[in-house]
Formats: structure tokens, C-alpha cells, sequence
């Protein structure tokens, strides 16, 4: 195998890897692609003393790491202060906010289980708790517990001791225990079940179906929409802002499923005055055994391609 054909095949764990530490899927695909230019220019040096997966992660770990050092942690919009109450007083949608993007699960490739490590290390909750950590713990947490990296080989590459990774590690993992969900929110219903709840939250946002879907939310259900910074919270509100904004009528809207950072996603299209339907957001659903209890309502069109999806379609 030549080393061309060793980049085409990290190229999917590399994107995951670079999400992971810069929460976004354009910036991700940027550190890949200078990564690859970096492992070219530097490829006579490469002695083979490690495998070239381990050099090209070792190569995009600090990448990344540079890139972090020009830019602000990528956000969701309850991060940003506390639940809106009333749909129609809905903020400006904040275009300068850094925002967190999700992940197309099909950039993973053939076998996710290759190249993901720990699936959960994806999940949009989780990739946004890492958001909070500084860069260099972040580093260290992806690096130990998802690469599986040993603490020595980590110092080495981040020019620091043994004593220093395993110490950046313990605080990584105290401060992503008090972000992050807990193992149960991470708990889906068997597949039957599943594949139920999916069915029936697409036909109701497709209908505007409220009853359905006030029984497929749980209690505290949070529904986001960025690039809008306001969120609700609490299965009535969210209901509240659903019917406000959902327009009736017969096929208004039409959801395409597919899958991001792991979870259930679909993409929602809106039918415009040319009778086609347009690219409207991309919608990653939280689902538990309880209910679905989050929705990031992600309102880029411009996402959909990464997603394989067109920008238009008709029904």
C-alpha cells in the first residue's frame, strides 16, 4: 500500500478525530486536508519508527491545536444563559456566534467501529461538554480515552512529562463528568422501539401532529435551533413553539431521515411557492429510553450537502 492510498484510508477517523477537538465538521475537513499537505512536505522524515496512522494523528493533533489558538470554543444555545418562553419573541439568529456542527455519521466510511473508538465520543452532548475544556486537556482526554494513546506516547507528542498527561486527564474527566449527561441519557430503547419513535416523530412534524408528539417527548425535552441563540426547554414550551411555528396544511413540509454523531437525525425540507421543497435545517435527536429529550435544530442549509442531501427537491 502506498502512502496515498494509507491517507485515503484514516481520511474518515482523521475528520472524526479533528471534530472532536474543533467541533466543527468545515473546520475538521480543513485540518485533514493540512495535515495531509504537512504529511506530504514531511513525509522523508517519516522514519517508520511509528505506523503512519499514529504519524498522521500525531501531525493533525497539532494542527488542530494551532487552529484553537485563533479561535473561540464552538457553542450551542444553552450554553449561552437560560430557556425562552415565548415563541414569538424569538432572538436574532447570532451569525457571529462560533456554533457546534454536527457530524455525518456516513464520512465514518464502511465500519464506523474502525475509526469512531468509542462511539459515544461523538455525541453532540459530549462534543459540546469537550468544548469547554481548554485545548491541550482536550488534547489529552481525546488522545487517552478515545485513541487509546499511552500516557508516554501523549507527552511526547505535547512536549510535556507522564505525570503531567495523567494529571491534565484526571481534570478532563472531572470536568467532562459535570457536563456531560450521565450513561442513562446515553441509554436508546431496543430497536423496535426505536424505529417506532422515529416513524411516528416524522410523521408528526410532517402533519404538524402535536398529540403525537407531546407523547414522544420526555418532561424536560429541550429543543435548539442554531444559529438562533434562544431554546426552550420543558415538553410544553417546546410544544408551544412547534404550533407557532409550524405551518398546517397538507405536504408542507417532508423529512428525510439519516444519522449524526451517532444519533438519529432528520433532514427537514419546507415547500416553497414553487411547489419544490427547500432546504431548511437539520434536525439530530437525543433519544432515551424515557422519550426524545433534546432536539438540535440545526438551521444551515448549508449542511446538507456534507449530508449527501440535495439543497432542493421535489417530493
Amino acid at each position: 500500500m502506498n502512502l496515498e492510498e494509507e491517507f485515503a484510508l484514516h481520511r474518515g477517523g482523521l475528520v472524526a478525530h479533528c471534530y472532536r477537538m474543533l467541533g466543527s465538521l468545515y473546520d475538521a475537513e480543513d485540518a485533514v486536508q493540512e495535515t495531509y499537505l504537512r504529511a506530504w512536505r514531511g513525509q522523508a522524515d517519516f522514519e517508520h519508527r511509528s505506523t503512519v496512522r499514529t504519524w498522521l494523528y500525531r501531525i493533525a493533533t497539532n494542527v488542530c491545536l494551532n487552529f484553537l489558538q485563533h479561535s473561540s470554543r464552538r457553542m450551542v444555545p444553552s450554553a449561552l444563559g437560560a430557556p425562552g418562553n415565548d415563541p414569538d419573541e424569538l432572538h436574532p439568529q447570532a451569525l457571529e456566534v462560533p456554533w457546534l456542527e454536527p457530524f455525518p455519521d456516513q464520512l465514518l466510511g464502511a465500519d464506523p467501529a474502525t475509526v469512531v473508538g468509542d462511539r459515544q465520543s461523538l455525541r453532540l452532548a459530549v462534543v459540546a461538554a469537550m468544548q469547554h475544556l481548554p485545548p491541550r486537556q482536550r488534547a489529552v482526554l481525546i488522545l487517552r480515552e478515545v485513541l487509546t494513546w499511552p500516557a508516554a506516547e501523549v507527552a511526547t507528542l505535547l512536549d510535556t512529562t507522564t505525570a503531567a498527561v495523567n494529571s491534565s486527564l484526571q481534570r478532563a474527566r472531572a470536568e467532562l463528568a459535570r457536563l456531560r449527561p450521565s450513561e442513562e441519557d446515553f441509554s436508546e430503547p431496543d430497536e423496535p422501539v426505536r424505529r417506532a419513535v422515529l416513524d411516528q416523530f416524522s410523521a408528526a412534524m410532517e402533519s404538524k401532529d402535536l398529540v403525537t408528539l407531546e407523547g414522544l417527548f420526555t418532561a424536560d425535552t429541550r429543543w435548539e435551533m442554531p444559529p438562533i441563540p434562544t431554546w426552550f426547554s420543558g415538553r410544553g414550551d417546546v410544544l408551544r413553539l412547534l404550533d407557532a411555528k409550524m405551518r398546517s396544511g397538507p405536504d408542507r413540509r417532508i423529512l428525510v431521515e439519516t444519522s449524526a454523531n451517532g444519533q438519529p437525525a432528520f433532514a427537514l425540507y419546507i415547500r416553497g411557492d414553487d411547489a419544490l421543497y427547500h432546504a431548511h435545517s437539520v434536525k439530530v435527536l437525543t433519544l432515551t429510553k424515557a422519550g426524545i429529550s433534546a432536539v438540535l435544530s440545526f438551521h444551515q442549509p448549508a449542511l446538507f450537502p456534507a449530508f449527501g442531501l440535495p439543497i432542493i427537491q421535489s417530493r
